[in-house]
């Protein structure tokens, strides 16, 4: 049967949108008038590269934004969330299961330290960060604790974008517009130290004792009304807070001592971004809940998983057995499709040792990093396994501008970079190689030295 055109175009759609009007996006995390006054459209991406509109290869120095840690375009991972969807497109987590959930909340476990073993899957950091908190909530409320309801963050901590996570968050531009918040909360001071660390390669030696403010807090509160504290081992979005040594195991002794739980929102240091699985592999020290999303599948399916110590599970798994233990999920928790992705990704970074490559990287990325120490404007330079930042002065009356310039010059010059505030911040797919990181550091440092 011969296949005609139609007579005329489709008429408009109502509101007369069309495909090239980019006004009915609000864009997150985005200056949309400078955006969409030139806009920056990506098109394709493969291996280390995205494919920009005009057809410019453009190297992927953030992976994505910090969760496509095997590179992009992984045929083996489409091919699962196809043959997936094809074979069972979704199926409710609530009083149903399907296998392959199982199989990776089973697979993920093997990751965490010893008698950390369950798994709640949600759809993202934010909403892992909301499951977390929950769990700790009611965790002692089970338990008979009742008046454990405070949860202590950190200043310059991002924990998403939901409510409990920008209350227990502390960069000042993601709560100022949206009231009160969750009360009961506090926040320890940040580690943030330019006058003893700055140029530190790898952790900072001086800070430890920054942990004691927890002590504080603790005696000002009472301790037996803190539920949990938490905190990024690496502070990521705020641009790369690398904890002086000894800081976390510190935390770690403080929240033993007064039955608090400790929080590590894993959801950028997960999977291999340090060069080992996790960051508490990293650092030595075991967290009481961990928070992961991201490289869960490798950005390619939007999933979120919260694992806690069997601890905390057993203390729910009491009562009639016909009764839900907790009152809380999503949707999507655990969806088919996503945790077929997330299988096909385990696959991949187990094939190619990727949880483990950063380390390998590590020297050779810190040496690029740290050549731009004595270019214009920068102030510091820091890093930790496959992660980095250049904090730069600010322009007196003009905040961040300086360094969205520098994102601005590297797009055009063939490089994305995130910024945040006046710090560029890197974290590029873990299968980059010495000749892109090369690429990557003599290409900033060239912008950087024509920054006014």
């Amino acid at each position: 049967m011969a296949v005609t055109e139609p007579a005329s175009a489709p008429a408009p759609r109502p509101g007369g949108l069309a495909t090239n009007n980019l006004e009915a996006f609000w864009m997150p995390f985005t200056a949309n008038r400078q955006y969409k006054q030139t806009p920056r459209l990506l098109v394709g991406a493969k291996g280390m590269y995205y494919r920009a509109s005009d057809g410019r290869k453009v190297l992927d120095g953030t992976a994505g934004l910090w969760c496509v840690n095997a590179g992009h375009g992984r045929e083996s991972i489409a091919d699962a969330v196809g043959q997936q969807v094809r074979e069972l497109d979704y199926a409710p987590a609530f009083q149903m299961g399907h296998p392959k959930v199982f199989e990776l909340a089973a697979r993920l476990t093997t990751y965490m330290p010893p008698g950390i073993d369950h798994v709640f899957f949600t759809n993202s950091g934010s909403e892992s960060v909301e499951t977390g908190l929950k769990i700790a909530l009611a965790y002692h409320r089970v338990k008979g604790e009742g008046a454990r309801t405070r949860l202590i963050g950190r200043e310059r901590g991002y924990h998403g974008v939901n409510f409990g996570g920008i209350s227990v968050g502390g960069i000042v531009a993601n709560r100022k517009h949206f009231g009160t918040l969750l009360t009961g909360v506090d926040h320890m001071r940040h580690t943030h130290d330019l006058d003893r660390n700055a140029f530190s390669r790898g952790e900072p030696e001086h800070g430890a004792e920054l942990a004691d403010d927890l002590e504080r807090i603790a005696t000002l509160h009472d301790p037996s009304t803190i539920a949990a504290v938490i905190v990024e081992p690496v502070a990521g979005s705020t641009g790369v807070l690398v904890p002086p040594k000894g800081y976390l195991q510190r935390l770690r002794d403080i929240c033993d001592k007064h039955g608090i739980l400790l929080i590590f929102d894993e959801v950028i240091t997960g999977f291999g971004r340090l060069g080992t699985p996790f960051a508490f592999d990293y650092f030595g020290v075991t967290p009481d809940i961990v928070l992961t999303a991201k490289g869960v599948t490798n950005g390619i399916v939007p999933m979120g998983a919260v694992f806690v110590k069997k601890d905390i599970y057993d203390a729910f798994m009491t009562g009639p057995e016909h009764l839900i233990e907790f009152f809380h999920g999503y949707t999507y928790s655990g969806n088919p499709v996503a945790s077929a992705a997330g299988l096909a990704t385990l696959d991949v970074y187990e094939a190619e040792g990727l949880l483990t490559r950063g380390a390998e990287l590590a020297d050779h990325w810190a040496d690029g990093l740290h050549s731009l120490k004595d270019l214009p404007h920068v102030i510091d330079v820091r890093n930790c396994g496959l992660v980095g930042a250049v904090e730069l002065e600010p322009i007196a009356g003009a905040p961040t501008k300086r360094a969205f310039s520098a994102f601005l010059a590297a797009f055009e010059a063939g490089l994305l970079i995130r910024t945040t505030g006046d710090i560029i911040a890197l974290s590029p797919p873990l299968i980059i190689d010495k000749p892109e990181i090369d690429f990557l550091f003599d290409t900033l440092g060239g912008i950087l030295k024509t920054l006014d």
